[in-house]
């Protein structure tokens, strides 16, 4: 075993990261130092830190990091309208390059040589983690304590802990059914009965939505203004980025918006089901989507939406700092210099439904020769007529071939 002087622990003062902390100090023989990131999840971050002092940890970092994580991470994500295998809008896969590079900053401000996480060795996290902590310092050493201990239930955690002498809140001893992960972006649910993929997931699992069947009876309209592709206000109110989304989470969760079942292919091999919450993403897209449709060539927004599975595909597998999502991402932001206006939503029983947009400035769309009244010969529709023809031209010269055979 390698001597590991100092280690920056990914800690949030759960069950789990409490364990961690203990049997770093135990089998390492090193000195701790923890991380703690709210990153919008809902829940008081400061216990935390009572935590680690009471496992005599002396550095001890939380850190807000909800502003630059919507501004740096979530916003050029939706750029390109991001989902994974045509649902999931990745809001785990997103925040994990934030934490690592976060954990590898404080490592070298603290003269730390090991990170740590608390990600299992059967799941995604780990690789983002770690291929994160890699790319921005490729000799860091990294312990997975999950790939190398026992403890493997929480049963067996929770052993450990009475037997180290480690507080867990009675809280955490009963636990949630579910195992869960949140932040600004989304609430997601795993484990338990969600492991068999035929059983409706229970009403009572969810926390950020009510059910669109409870959902109020009256519509409720909103519109969002975009510059440069970003949303920058609501019903005129400019707001930051991490106010702009937590405020579209409330109006979504009121009417029943974004919840998701899913089935998905885990980057390490397995299909895992998953439900989520992403009530002001899931707004967010469609409005995205729908000032773009005016403001976007037709060609660059068919390049957008090929380019997308792959962008998509690198956030969900870990390769956010990687040479290939730089690129496009610079191609992606360029995209976006015109997409400015106004997207008007109604909000109705689960459904974000698109109902006008507009761009003073930089709207392609021409209702001179868009229109089916008489367009004063701003379009000359016998053009079309040559233009089908040549189109036509390699189906008839196959349709000719098939019918001499």
């Amino acid at each position: 075993m390698k001597k590991i002087n100092k280690v920056v622990l990914a800690f949030s003062g759960g069950l789990d990261t409490s364990v961690i902390l203990k049997w770093l100090q135990d089998t390492y023989q090193c000195e701790i130092v923890t991380f703690t990131a709210d990153i919008g999840q809902g829940e008081e971050v400061e216990p935390a830190r009572a935590k680690a002092q009471q496992l005599g940890v002396k550095e001890i970092y939380i850190d807000d990091l909800r502003e630059e994580f919507v501004r740096d991470f979530v916003f050029p994500m939706f750029r390109a309208n991001t989902i994974y295998e045509g649902e999931y809008l990745l809001g785990t896969s997103i925040a994990r390059p934030l934490i690592a590079k976060r954990q590898i900053e404080i490592a070298k401000a603290t003269g730390a040589d090991a990170v740590s996480h608390g990600a299992t060795g059967k799941g995604n996290d780990q690789v983002r983690f770690e291929l994160g902590y890699y790319a921005l310092e490729p000799n860091i050493h990294v312990i997975a304590p999950w790939r190398e201990w026992d403890l493997n239930s929480r049963e067996k955690l929770l052993a450990y802990a009475e037997n180290h002498g480690i507080p867990v809140e009675m809280k955490k001893k009963i636990g949630s059914p579910y195992s869960m992960d949140a932040n600004l972006l989304h609430i997601s649910y795993e484990g338990r009965i969600l492991e068999d993929p035929a059983i409706e997931p229970e009403e009572s699992m969810w926390r950020w939505s009510i059910s669109p069947e409870d959902a109020p009876d009256e519509a409720e309209y909103l519109e969002i203004e975009f510059e440069q592709g970003d949303a920058v206000a609501i019903n005129g109110n400019r707001l930051n980025p991490a106010e702009l989304l937590a405020t579209l989470n409330q109006l979504g969760g009121k009417h029943g918006i974004g919840r998701l079942d899913l089935v998905e292919n885990r980057y390490v091999g397995m299909k895992s089901r998953g439900c989520y919450e992403t009530p002001g993403g899931t707004i967010l897209l469609r409005a995205h989507r729908a000032i773009e449709s005016i403001t976007l060539d037709r060609e660059v927004g068919h390049l957008k939406d090929e380019l997308m599975p792959r962008y998509a595909a690198l956030i969900y597998n870990g390769y956010w700092w990687s040479p290939e999502r730089e690129a496009m991402q610079s191609l992606i932001d360029m995209t976006q210099k015109n997409v400015n206006g106004w997207v008007k939503l109604k909000l109705y029983k689960g459904n974000a439904i698109v109902v006008g947009r507009d761009s003073k400035t930089d709207s392609l769309f021409d209702e001179t020769v868009a229109t089916f009244e008489d367009d004063a010969g701003a379009y000359n529709q016998q053009d079309a007529a040559g233009f089908i023809r040549l189109n036509a031209l390699r189906l008839r010269i196959a349709a000719n071939k098939k019918g001499l055979r």
